[in-house]
């Protein structure tokens, strides 16, 4: 997909000043991740899926992926296109029949049906150089800017079960 590079659910953990949830994506054959901030219920519904926990009902991802299925439509993939004043955007496609369909989505709303469907999810390139993060590496700090476009994680390590505490990022803000 052009402009697109693949990414996967590299983990979930919280940030330390705020303590909102981030999902952390991770870049297909590079060191680079995309923190994307996200509330509590979605962090739960995608930390659920990959966790592979059995509930006695569907939750509202869960219940989306059915109610798609139903009606003999997919989610052939999610991509994660901007962050515009501080927030991220994206965009479900589905076949529906052999119809395409574009729907706008929240990312992580996106990212929990990714995770039930084993759709795809892809980050625009151009998000990825400007918001993503290296781990291990130091950036500087650019002279027109008070704060570095990049920040070290050195010390992150993402949550993998909601019991489990995580370590804070060095420096981390929100976008």
């Amino acid at each position: 997909m052009q402009g697109f590079e693949r990414v996967s659910v590299y983990g979930v953990s919280f940030d330390a000043a705020s303590k909102q949830p981030i999902v952390l994506l991770k870049a297909e054959g590079r060191n680079l991740f995309l923190p994307i901030w996200i509330g509590h219920p979605e962090a739960a519904a995608i930390l659920m899926k990959l966790q592979n926990a059995d509930l006695p009902r569907p939750m509202t991802h869960d219940l989306l992926a059915d109610v798609i299925g139903q009606l003999k439509a997919s989610v052939t993939s999610v991509l994660v296109t901007e962050l515009r004043e501080n927030t991220f955007y994206a965009v479900l496609h589905l076949d529906a029949g052999g119809q395409e369909i574009h729907v706008d989505s929240r990312p992580s709303d996106a990212i929990a049906l990714a995770v039930r469907t084993d759709a795809p999810i892809f980050a625009s390139a151009n998000l990825l150089d400007a918001n993503g993060i290296e781990f291990g590496k130091r950036w500087k700090t650019s002279r027109r800017s008070s704060r570095s476009s990049r920040t070290s994680w050195t010390g992150y390590r993402p949550r993998t079960s909601p019991r489990e505490p995580a370590l804070a990022p060095d420096g981390l803000e929100p976008s």
